[in-house]
């Protein structure tokens, strides 16, 4: 190997590791500490008994049965939407409509998963009740970077 190639090298393999170096150093200074999610909070920070852990499993399969079928819903309304564009090049009914069934499926994926949240709550005790909601208020009132 030439003694230029090497060099080349080299710096290539010390740039990576700078830059990486970098960003490492920068998420560890420069970013907040998030917030645990509900779910973090739920099975982390609960400390769930087996009963409840089985409660909490059927009712997070439930919803994730239901969140993908509106997803689904979702996904079909923006495909229309997208089609109805591309033919109607304005506001049209089409438009319209496309926009309807997507804010309807979004308004009724919003409602199940407070629903979710309020199943779940159901099955803690007080105490843990007490950490919940203030994760799921601090959630809802968090402002967004």
């Amino acid at each position: 190997m030439s003694p230029g190639f090497r060099g080349a090298i080299i710096t290539i393999v010390l740039a990576l590791l700078a830059g990486f170096g970098g960003v490492w150093l920068g998420k560890r200074v420069y970013d907040e500490p998030r917030q645990p999610t509900l779910h973090q909070v739920i099975h982390k920070e609960l400390r769930l008994n087996a009963d409840q852990e089985k409660q909490i499993a059927a009712l997070e399969d439930t919803y994730a049965v239901q969140r993908r079928a509106l997803e689904a819903e979702m996904r079909a309304a923006n495909a229309e939407l997208a089609a109805a564009i591309r033919e109607e090049h304005g506001y049209g009914p089409r438009v319209t409509a496309a926009v309807e069934r997507f804010h309807g499926a979004m308004g009724r994926l919003q409602t199940i998963m407070i629903q979710h949240v309020f199943a779940m709550r159901e099955v803690l005790t007080p105490a843990q009740r007490e950490i919940f909601d203030n994760t799921v208020v601090s959630a809802l009132t968090a402002e967004s970077k």
